[in-house]
């Protein structure tokens, strides 16, 4: 049945959002006909790699930023400013380092001219709520990070808002210390105490997804789009150790690392999609964009792998292994498929013969194995090389290809991708790189 009106709390569509370029040159799409829907009583997830447009598309949610086409409806009503159905938890924690524990909580209803004493009333009960009582008069440089965030969930929960917004609220706390508090706020959900109606995280954290949400919809990159969602139909609280929940967290490994493949709504046999948008430009070598990983870290895990016994690995067990955020992971097995040494399907990386072989000889041969393949396989770095090797003094200035690089993708994403051929590069011997002087040359 779908909801209904009063069901949905934040209904999206067709939403785009785009950014001018900061030199001046045409825009930057990070979002392109979003369709979301917040339903009252669920916890929603969105779920996506880095250059997704997650946290863009929440604060557009919230009112904070407009977006550049669309339409917002919050409990009913075009939103036209900031959401006053939202309370938002960031990553973070964003507390005024002067005002006490329940001086931050307050901050909210302050803003809304609540009176002092209500005020005081209500940011004792949400403090009582998250566990900090007796830390009232404490400031945030005498509390842990944990603690930091709990204070982040007191001052959103305060205001009793109808969604409760988290944008990676566990991403910059320790493994243990976010473990803790993600159980926390699932054990609140769950007993009915919640302060809000419905719950929208935003997460890379495939497992965090499965664990908290009864719904995960999963974004592309390059413009940020809706791929589709997972229903997590599973009893509450969600067990680790259920084959159901094993299932969905392997299912979402296999659509993470298959950016063309189609989402349906649970494990299943996957069905082949449309390619994503950004192979559609491949005219030009600038257009295959090289992960942002360093070829020590690529070398490493296929080390690793090796060392394993088993050349054959499932990516979600491969990712509790290693105890990797799935984005670092997933950005480094995007390297090793680049370059030919692994392949990636239905949610297990398994090296190739190439692979191996890097993995294993010396120093001197993988080198030349990384030579061979970053030419064969990285168009920036090999359009690089022969651009600069057509040259009569085999030299050219930096700012030529960072500003070619410019034309393909954010100012800020151009500088990275230059200086992630530079290091592949010089790596593999192909040029050298004189920051001080910003030339790139072959040298004689």
């Amino acid at each position: 049945m779908s909801p209904t009106v009063t069901d949905t709390l934040i209904d999206v569509s067709s939403c785009s959002k785009a950014f001018p370029s900061p030199d001046g040159k045409g825009e930057h799409t990070v979002l392109t006909d979003v369709h979301v829907r917040v339903d009252r009583g669920e916890v929603l997830a969105l779920l996506g790699r880095s250059g997704s447009g997650k946290s863009t598309l929440l604060r557009i949610m919230a009112g904070l930023i407009p977006a550049s086409s669309g339409r917002i409806v919050s409990n009913g009503v075009p939103l036209a400013g900031p959401n006053a159905d939202v309370g938002m938890v960031f990553q973070s924690f964003a507390l005024l380092p002067w005002l006490t524990v329940i001086e931050n909580v307050e901050l909210g209803l302050e803003a809304r001219g609540v009176g002092r004493v209500e005020r005081t009333k209500r940011a004792l009960k949400a403090i009582d709520l998250v566990g900090l009582d007796g830390f009232e008069s404490a400031y945030p440089k005498e509390l842990s990070g944990g603690m930091k965030q709990r204070v982040g969930f007191a001052r959103a929960l305060v205001v009793e808002p109808k969604v409760l917004f988290l944008d990676e609220p566990f991403s910059a706390l320790d493994v243990l210390t976010a473990e803790n508090l993600r159980g926390e706020i699932d054990d609140l959900w769950n007993a009915g105490t919640f302060p809000a109606k419905a719950i929208l995280i935003v997460t890379h954290n495939i497992e965090e997804a499965v664990f908290l949400a009864d719904r995960v919809m999963v974004l592309g990159t390059n413009p940020g789009r809706v791929r589709g969602e997972v229903l997590i139909d599973l009893p509450r609280p969600h067990q680790r150790s259920d084959e159901r929940f094993k299932a969905r967290v392997e299912y979402l490994y296999t659509v993470m690392t298959n950016p063309a493949m189609q989402v349906t709504a649970g494990p299943s046999v996957p069905v082949p999609g449309i390619a994503p948008v950004q192979a559609a430009a491949k005219a030009s070598p600038y257009a295959r964009a090289l992960p942002h990983v360093r070829v020590g870290t690529i070398s490493g895990l296929l080390e690793l792998i090796v060392e394993t016994g088993e050349l054959r690995l499932e990516i979600a067990r491969l990712s509790e292994r290693l105890a990797l955020p799935v984005d670092d992971l997933l950005a480094i097995l995007d390297a090793a498929t680049l370059l030919g040494f692994a392949t990636v399907a239905d949610g297990v990386v398994t090296l190739t013969e190439l692979g191996r072989d890097y993995a294993t000889t010396t120093i001197l041969r993988s080198k030349d194995l990384f030579r061979q393949q970053v030419l064969a396989h990285a168009p920036i770095i090999a359009t690089i090389v022969k651009t600069l090797s057509e040259k009569a003094n085999k030299t050219m200035r930096a700012d030529f290809f960072i500003d070619v690089l410019d034309e393909h993708y954010p100012a800020e994403e151009a500088k990275h991708q230059f200086s992630t051929a530079v290091e592949w590069a010089r790596y593999a011997e192909l040029f050298e790189y004189d920051a001080d002087e910003e030339l790139l040359y072959i040298p004689g």
